[in-house]
């Protein structure tokens, strides 16, 4: 027995496994075409975590689904008042919602998930020359999972990210890679369009001025993020991301491969993609000065053993600004002696700082800053 003691497994290097996949710069869909039949460790989750991945949803008759709302009446005089209604109970209650009719022609839609997938699909040594691990939040940047060094479990995606505002962090054009370029900055402007209006009806929700949420800036930090969800041979093991809330307002757009879910109540609820759809969700800056009106929510992206990869192409907006001393919290308009402050108040830097420190699936900004 002794000298099999001698002879046990050495200790596992999660972070010797996490910098030999990091300097190698292929990415999961790299390992995923290698023809690996069981992922690595550092990709494995734990067993808390895979046992809330395998909970069965509520038995009720009638599947649940995140609302599905029509912005056709935007300008309508007559109806608007109706959409606003709308937009505030769905981010009220579900922090999530799809939109239809919101102006972005289908064929930008297609061009937008296919030029992304070519990305994605491009040789490992073409991709490879724009994977960066060190210039986050500025320019171009392509990798496997942002939060790599700092989560516990790595997830099953490989991301292209790139900063659109503020003009000190803009990725210059030529910096897009060709494949995509066109249809980035295509969705960039469409996207940006959409997101104004939806900040608008946001703001009519909470009995504020239309342009409120854009003037606190909202629209002066835009982040796009073009993801790819490889073929996992053991999808039971990780996850696609890991469960998290988002800062802003999230716009995102994605292929007929499902895997997105949002947490409502206990249960986990599928976001079945819609052709032609949107799907928007709000983050925790947003519940936070809107003093609890709206609620940012917890979602994830699940690993699939589907040869046809998911492709979501996301534009993020927050407040640009990096100022110290400009602060922000709940909306003065939204408070009396009868609803007091629910949050205190914090800078841009403070929130950046807790949000990109950590793992996706370990912020607590809300809970930080909560009275």
């Amino acid at each position: 027995m002794a000298a099999a003691a001698d002879h046990a497994t050495p200790t596992y290097d999660r972070m010797k496994e996490v910098k030999e996949f990091a300097e190698s710069k292929i990415g999961v869909k790299g390992l995923a075409e290698s023809g690996i039949t069981s992922i690595p460790r550092m990709f494995i989750h734990s067993p808390e975590a895979l046992l809330d991945l395998k909970k069965p949803n509520s038995q009720t008759c009638t599947k649940k689904t995140i609302p599905l709302i029509d912005l056709s009446h935007f300008n309508s005089p007559t109806k608007r008042h109706q959409l606003v209604e709308q937009i505030r109970d769905a981010t009220a209650t579900w922090g999530f919602f799809q939109v239809i009719n919101h102006g972005i022609p289908k064929s930008v839609l297609d061009e937008t998930i296919n030029a992304i997938k070519a990305f994605h699909d491009q040789p490992h040594e073409v991709k490879s020359k724009l994977y960066n691990r060190e210039k986050e939040r500025q320019g171009v940047m392509y990798s496997s999972n942002n939060d790599l060094y700092r989560a516990k479990a790595a997830s099953w995606h490989d991301s292209l990210t790139i900063w659109m505002a503020p003009e000190t962090r803009r990725a210059k054009e030529e910096e897009i890679p060709e494949v995509c370029r066109k249809e980035i900055v295509a969705w960039e402007s469409h996207s940006t369009k959409v997101a104004e209006a939806l900040l608008e009806l946001l703001s009519e929700g909470l009995g504020v001025e239309a342009e409120r949420f854009k003037n606190l800036g909202f629209l002066e930090g835009k982040l796009v993020v073009g993801h790819c969800y490889p073929y996992c041979p053991q999808p039971d093991l990780t996850v696609g991301i890991t469960s998290h809330t988002d800062s802003g307002l999230t716009v995102l757009l994605q292929n007929q491969v499902g895997g997105l879910q949002v947490k409502h109540g206990d249960e986990w609820i599928d976001v079945e993609p819609i052709p032609g759809a949107l799907t928007v969700n709000i983050g925790d800056f947003i519940q936070i000065i809107s003093n609890d009106n709206y609620v940012s929510v917890e979602h994830r992206v699940l690993a699939k053993a589907s040869k046809e990869p998911r492709i979501s192409v996301v534009a993020f907006f927050n407040v640009g600004t990096q100022a110290d001393s400009d602060y922000f919290g709940p909306l003065p308009e939204l408070l009396s002696p009868d609803k007091p402050a629910l949050y205190r108040k914090f800078n841009v830097p403070e929130f950046n700082e807790s949000f990109f420190s950590k793992g996706l699936d370990s912020k607590s900004f809300i809970q930080k800053v909560r009275l």
